[in-house]
């Protein structure tokens, strides 16, 4: 398959549903968001809703709107977001999380290409292109009763997987994006060094926790703060909370013999290749025990094991 830049370049052109795959926080709003303005609905609205913070009470209304006196707290007539995507694109994050109970809802809005407002007898035509995003597996959740399986087909029409920041080959690009997003595009301060040392860092949050650090870097390098600092500080908190993660034991020997306050300094940088063999090699093969002696996480360690091809 043709990567993920260039699927989302194809399928704007059209007006079919698109499915974005992919971890919290790699970008499937921004990549919705491309898809909206590249395509023949650019002028229509974006209206985009997170399934995962709203009471299954209130999807219905929020869903297909509601009339006046409908409901207590209803004074007034309500749109809903359906309605008001009308001409547009709708997007749905977080479809995953929506409750049974709505996924039916939701189908027979995609069915019958109407909605039926809470209190009213009349069903009201709608037409907008829907975009859902998910960080879960449909599937899987599908084999466990989660998610319906008819739903899924509606709206797995053009699924593309939206990869996390650590395996992006433009980095360099997407961080000076999200430097140009806090600081303006006049603002070119951010250099190739630094790129370069934000480029060795794995993000398991991806461009949020990228945008978090390039914000507090904004904030605080004018009083003398370096770059190298913040990351010290944002990585370690990862080591820490990793510990507080994997405390268990394994075969009967803790995972972690120190407590974290005198382990092992957190590595800025992920070590080089023949460091990270030697030290799996000496644990057997063991990453949480690795990631302990070199100072770094384990999911630091699985990365630089598929850098270097080290599985074996």
């Amino acid at each position: 398959m043709k990567d993920s830049k260039e699927m989302l370049r194809i399928v704007a052109g059209s007006d079919v549903p698109v499915l974005l795959l992919g971890e919290s926080g790699a970008g499937k709003e921004v990549a919705a968001r491309f898809v909206h303005r590249s395509g023949p609905r650019e002028r229509g609205p974006f209206i985009a809703l997170n399934c995962a913070a709203i009471a299954t009470g209130l999807m219905e209304s929020i869903l297909e709107g509601a009339k006046r006196g409908s409901f207590t707290g209803a004074s007034m007539d309500q749109l809903g977001v359906v309605r008001a995507a009308e001409g547009g694109t709708l997007f749905l994050d977080e479809i995953g999380e929506l409750p049974l109970s709505c996924q039916g809802k939701l189908l027979r809005i995609l069915q019958e290409k109407a909605v039926l407002p809470v209190g009213s007898a009349r069903a009201i035509s709608v037409n907008f292109r829907l975009i859902c995003a998910t960080n879960r597996n449909l599937q899987a959740e599908m084999a466990q009763g989660r998610f319906r399986e008819d739903l899924f087909y509606r709206i797995n029409t053009f699924p593309i997987e939206i990869p996390p920041l650590r395996e992006r080959a433009d980095f360099p690009e997407v961080a000076r994006d999200v430097w140009h997003e806090i600081c303006g595009k006049e603002n070119m301060d951010i250099t190739a060094a630094e790129i370069n040392l934000l480029q060795k860092f794995t993000w398991p949050g991806n461009i949020r926790q990228l945008k978090n650090v390039l914000l507090r870097y904004q904030l605080l390098k004018r009083h003398g703060i370096s770059l190298e600092e913040i990351l010290a500080e944002e990585f370690a908190a990862q080591v820490a909370t990793n510990f507080a993660r994997n405390s268990s034991t394994t075969c009967g020997q803790p995972i972690y013999s120190k407590n974290f306050s005198s382990a092992r300094k957190p590595r800025t940088t992920p070590p080089s290749w023949n460091v990270l063999r030697e030290t799996l090699v000496k644990y057997n093969g063991n990453k949480s025990q690795t990631a302990s002696e070199l100072g770094i996480s384990r999911g630091c360690v699985d990365s630089q094991i598929r850098k270097w091809n080290l599985e074996s």
